[in-house]
């Protein structure tokens, strides 16, 4: 398979360093990690394999910086994120460049996501003004109470792969704003759209030992303790997978840290027979499995469509993902990419393997795309799925759309709530009662209504049930990472 990387507009963008203090460093031992293009499996470039003790440093130099940059006028908060998205903007195509690189997605939805991710510097430079606290009627003579939210202090952030951008600028966004100093530790996949932000983030001038970014691969367990147990870390927020979610909680509880998480969902997609326009039931369907080759915490997991209209709605979706075009994400025409790595093909291949042999039948897919590369894997479709299939229970996390059939509303609504987790949820229905009905039962954090995208800054990010807690974006958003202190003022006497 034969395609050219871009060469970026601006090469000082590509960097193969940790930043630390305002500095770009290696780390201590010297030890460095490979990171390989997803679609061909080339050496992209290497980054430091950082220690506990490289990861102490930033975190020291999060809290030497933190007394001044709290103190830091809200409104000059704002302006220092304002110029950091603008030069996000500027730069757009060449973060979209390392994010196709190192992630594979095609290069349209890494421009978007570019958009998508910078849009939270905008939103949170607007929200660091309207940092509000209240004045409150006392229950006691002569006193007088109010209320000031202040920053928590340094902020551990553990961002996954499967967007490199918005999710390191999800956090760091809001905890800017609120005047906190951060060590985000990036993933191992994809380090280096991450190390643009920070060149960034350096050119937009944001103090040094306001952002550090750390770097990782196999010390990575290694680094992600240092900074749930660390007393100087005040607050963690994680993106990635339920199970590490608990075993870093369980970490945050020695110093009892303020967290939130974000963690695995496996969202049901429901179709209703009541639906108007099947065709925008398909699209909104395929459009929420297949992003990013399934890869998003977001993504249908389970379709669920009622009986009357199973047939004709598996038909129009295999149709339509027959029409994309599976391959490296720099080709021209290429939809959909390949996934991260064999560990993620191996498992979307084991839960086809699984379904087939419950009785499943495929309609498309349903195969390794081995002549395409090693992490590709066909856009598969599957019908006559059943609740003792591995899809209907563990998030696929690629590019696999298992249709299970349904008859009534109370039983689907069963079906779906039946998930250990609950990030988002979706159905299609032009029933009044019933989209209220339906959208207050699902068990999840998000509901999507007639539409399979749901992600927006304006909206509150997250779950509920082992999906995690907190939210993200939106006004909700700067809240995890500023605490409420109460002033009471006594001895205030009546007029004299």
């Amino acid at each position: 398979m034969g395609y050219t990387v871009p060469p970026l507009k601006d090469q000082s963008l590509f960097i193969q360093k940790a930043y630390v203090n305002g500095e770009w460093v290696d780390a201590q031992s010297g030890q460095t990690f490979e990171v390989h293009d997803p679609a061909s499996g080339k050496l992209i470039g290497t980054c430091p394999e950082f220690s506990a003790a490289d990861t102490e440093k930033a975190i020291q130099a999060a809290k030497e910086a933190f007394p001044k940059f709290r103190t830091t006028l809200s409104r000059e908060r704002a302006r220092m994120l304002r110029r950091w998205y603008q030069l996000m903007i500027d730069n757009a195509d060449d973060l979209a460049t390392l994010i196709t690189w190192e992630n594979g997605k095609p290069l349209t939805d890494a421009k978007g996501e570019v958009n998508y991710a910078a849009s939270f510097f905008e939103w949170f430079s607007e929200e660091a003004p309207r940092i509000y606290g209240d004045t409150i009627p006392s229950s006691v003579p002569g006193n007088r109470v109010m209320t000031l939210k202040q920053p928590v202090g340094v902020c551990g952030l553990i961002t996954p792969w499967n967007f490199p951008a918005a999710m390191i600028t999800r956090k760091i966004g809001p905890a800017l704003a609120a005047g906190c100093t951060v060590v985000a530790k990036t993933p191992g996949e994809t380090p280096f759209t991450a190390n643009a932000l920070a060149e960034l983030a350096h050119r937009a001038g944001i103090p040094k030992g306001v952002v550090n970014i750390v770097t990782a691969s196999q010390n990575t367990p290694e680094v992600g303790e240092t900074i749930t147990t660390h007393p100087e870390v005040r607050k963690v927020s994680f993106t990635g997978s339920t199970n590490v979610g608990k075993l870093l909680m369980k970490q945050s509880s020695s110093t009892i840290k303020k967290v939130s998480w974000e963690l695995g969902g496996n969202a049901p997609f429901i179709v209703f027979d009541d639906v108007e326009d099947l065709d925008a039931a398909v699209a909104g369907a395929v459009a929420s499995k297949f992003r990013s080759s399934g890869q998003t915490c977001v993504c249908a997991n389970r379709i669920y469509v009622q009986r009357g209209i199973y047939d004709e709605f598996a038909k129009r979706f295999a149709e339509k993902v027959k029409g994309f075009k599976l391959g490296a994400g720099f080709e021209e025409g290429v939809t959909h990419g390949p996934v991260i790595h064999d560990r993620a093909v191996n498992k979307v291949d084991e839960h086809v393997r699984d379904a087939v042999s419950k009785g499943a039948q495929v309609l498309t897919g349903g195969q390794k795309a081995a002549h395409l590369g090693p992490n590709f894997y066909d856009l598969t479709v599957l019908t006559e799925m059943n609740k003792d299939m591995l899809v209907a229970s563990e998030e696929t996390f690629g590019p696999v759309a298992g249709l299970f059939p349904f008859e009534t509303e109370q039983e689907v609504v069963d079906l779906a709530n039946k998930a250990e987790v609950g990030l988002a949820g979706y159905f299609f229905s032009s029933n009044v009662k019933r989209i209220f009905r339906v959208a207050e039962a699902l068990e999840v954090g998000m509901v999507g209504v007639n539409t399979g995208l749901i992600s927006d800054v304006a909206s509150p990010f997250g779950g509920v049930k082992q999906s995690g807690f907190g939210r993200e974006g939106s006004k909700y958003g700067i809240d995890e990472f500023l605490v409420v202190k109460s002033v009471t003022f006594g001895g205030i006497e009546p007029l004299q």
